[in-house]
């Protein structure tokens, strides 16, 4: 934001020097980008953030030195002198979106003479850096320099039907804007029209058609109150960005139009020249004249800041800054009334920074002991916490990438199916412009930056949102859940190792488990569903090959996605100890062929049944298909490990359990001993 110092001292006393100034803007939250000389004047760029849209305009700011260096501060009155006809009978003002509009003021000026701005005016526009035009516009620019505000100039002459219509676009519709270029209008977007076409893109930029010119002579000054996240939208959906939708979109005062609308007249009147009708012609709703109530309690202000501030103090500092005592300022307690341009003002907390802001934080002892509570972790900050360091032991490097994707991308990996896209339109995102749905297309993407910078064994892992709905009434889990995403060279089997040791680490009581999954980007037969305690937790398998060949990846990938909550509800971060095996296990492995349709989670499960107390671990160890075996069959080769907590086993034990076991696999299963 820049500001002009002379044009500041219209306002307020400037007789301070310069970087004090300066430095006291800063410390009070108007952070100083810079200073340069334009002739006799001094031009102060500031940064204002989002909350500040009052700062948006030379009276904010001069509000902010008025209170910091308590002086007192001039606001023109904004009081033009019109005729006795009333507008009314010239203009009409309807709106049909109040939504997107809620409010409108039109005031007509007849007979004014455009030409070139006195000197005064455009030494101060071009001081901002504002290019002058002509004396109507360049006073709607200096107006809303002045307050923050925007406004627009019609001709009055152009408009057909003598009517003002804030409406939704039409589908169809076009307008050629002032910057002479053409923009085709979507129902979303709020237009201002007359009564037969758009004659302005709300809030964002005036059409061609109705603009200010030298033969101008009838002049409709507007004024409103637009819906910020529309004028947000309509400006991103265009590439059409101006200070005027930079300030809407920022919520601005709602009685500011009315005052700006009158001090626009006020100006134009004096360097234009003309006749102003009586009134304005106003729709939409009335604006509250005040903003919310807030209690002070006087004695937050040593327990927020450490420091006692005095009651004339603060009450002096609230004054200034445009608010008003609901009673008297005195005892424990006050309340006050924020004003409409301050919409930041809501809580007491806020008061006790504003306050501490303009008494200056360069007045707090260095050693003020402020109380403070320890805070703690919550589950799922433990949760991701024990995840990163899991899988870092693992050899994985923690990945962050974009929440946008592109359609090719999102193509690569899509478990759940094709599921509706969320699309941001936006001018910086033509390409990726969509809302993930999985975390697994930017981890491809990220593995094969690396690969084609020599890195080929990198192992990625990322804990982010998907986007599945836009919809606040749906929990998380079921519109932005929060997942696990997983990338590795490593083969099939090891990435199962992997989910298991994140499922022990995080969750040892539950138990873990995987059924064959229809994922159409997993190579046939090694993918799988994952589930937790028997409910579904995510999805892990080695990546077919052509999918690996489109996203061009040299070497197999094994990939997999894993749910937040689940882990969050099952989490259990009680270390429990187990004493050490005192005796010997017995480790036998058993190669065994079975049909096609047998799956090793139902051969897992025959074995644990079937194998008796002394059976400590079964483990898949390889997977064979050939003719060597028959068709529509393949052999397991599993590793049974037995170990007693009380003896040392003998082989007869260890014999009548894996019996027991190939006896249990012949008749659930059809399956037989490889000879």
């Amino acid at each position: 934001m820049l500001v002009s110092r002379e044009w500041l001292s219209q306002y307020v006393l400037l007789d301070m020097p310069l970087e004090e100034l300066t430095e006291r803007l800063t410390m009070s939250g108007l952070n100083l980008e810079g200073v340069q000389p334009f002739g006799d004047d001094t031009v102060i760029d500031l940064e204002v953030t989002s909350n500040r849209p009052d700062c948006l305009g030379h009276l904010g700011v001069a509000r902010e030195i008025a209170v910091l260096f308590n002086r007192p501060l001039h606001v023109p009155a904004g009081q033009p002198v019109a005729v006795s006809e009333p507008v009314g009978r010239s203009i009409a003002v309807r709106i049909e979106c109040p939504d997107l509009c809620g409010q409108y003021h039109a005031r007509v000026i007849r007979g004014v003479r455009v030409g070139p701005s006195p000197q005064w005016l455009q030494r101060r526009l071009q001081a901002v850096g504002v290019a002058c035009i002509n004396n109507v516009v360049d006073i709607t620019n200096y107006v809303l320099l002045e307050c923050g505000q925007p406004l627009h100039a019609f001709d009055y002459d152009r408009l057909r039907g003598r009517e003002i219509v804030v409406r939704r676009a039409r589908p169809g519709e076009t307008i050629r804007a002032i910057n002479q270029r053409d923009y085709s209008l979507t129902p979303e977007m709020c237009v201002i029209a007359d009564a037969e076409r758009p004659v302005a893109v709300a809030g964002v930029m005036g059409g061609l058609d109705t603009e200010i010119t030298p033969a101008t002579r009838n002049v409709l000054i507007e004024a409103a109150a637009f819906a910020p996240l529309a004028i947000r939208n309509t400006a991103r959906k265009l590439d059409l960005h101006s200070p005027s939708s930079y300030r809407f979109e920022r919520s601005l005062d709602l009685n500011g139009p009315d005052w700006a609308s009158r001090r626009c007249c006020e100006l134009i009147l004096e360097v234009a020249g003309g006749e102003l009708l009586e009134g304005s012609v106003t729709a939409g709703e009335t604006p509250p004249k005040s903003g919310p109530v807030i209690v002070l309690r006087h004695a937050r202000f040593q327990k927020v800041l450490g420091i006692d501030i005095p009651v004339d103090v603060v009450a002096r500092v609230l004054r200034q800054l445009g608010l008003q005592p609901a009673g008297p300022v005195e005892g424990a307690v006050s309340t006050w009334i924020a004003p409409t341009f301050r919409r930041d003002l809501t809580r007491e907390i806020d008061l006790i920074e504003e306050v501490a802001r303009i008494y200056g934080y360069d007045k707090f002892p260095h050693d003020v002991v402020v109380p403070l509570c320890a805070s703690a972790k919550s589950q799922r900050e433990r949760v991701v916490d024990r995840i990163g360091d899991t899988l870092a032991a693992l050899g994985f490097y923690e990945a962050v990438t974009l929440s946008f994707t592109t359609e090719e991308e999102r193509q690569w990996f899509q478990p759940r199916g094709e599921l509706p896209v969320l699309a941001v339109e936006h001018s910086s995102r033509k390409q990726e412009n969509l809302l993930r749905q999985s975390l697994i297309p930017s981890l491809l993407a990220a593995r094969r930056g690396n690969e084609r910078h020599g890195n080929f064994q990198v192992q990625l892992f990322e804990i982010a949102k998907v986007f599945w709905k836009a919809d606040p009434s749906r929990p998380e889990t079921e519109t932005e859940p929060w997942m696990v995403g997983l990338v590795t060279g490593r083969s099939f089997h090891e990435l199962k190792g992997v989910v298991e040791t994140l499922a022990q680490r995080i969750a040892p009581r539950a138990e873990l488990s995987v059924r064959e999954s229809d994922v159409p980007q997993f190579t046939p037969g090694r993918g799988a569903e994952v589930l937790l305690d028997g409910h579904f937790w995510g999805w892990m398998g080695e990546l077919a090959r052509s999918v690996a060949e489109t996203i061009d990846l040299r070497d197999t990938v094994c990939v997999a996605e894993l749910a937040l909550a689940p882990l969050e509800a099952l989490a259990n971060f009680v270390p429990r100890v187990a004493p050490l095996p005192e005796f010997p296990a017995i480790v036998r492995d058993l190669n065994l062929v079975l049909d096609e349709g047998v799956a090793w989670a139902s051969l897992e499960r025959v074995v644990r049944q079937s194998a008796g107390p002394l059976l400590e671990a079964v483990t898949f160890s390889g997977q064979y298909r050939g003719r060597q075996i028959g068709e529509q069959q393949k052999s397991y080769l599993l590793t049974l490990t037995f170990r007693a907590p009380d003896r040392t086993l003998t082989s007869d034990e260890v014999d009548a359990a894996q019996r027991g076991i190939i006896a249990a696999v012949e008749r659930e299963l059809g399956g037989k001993l490889r000879g």
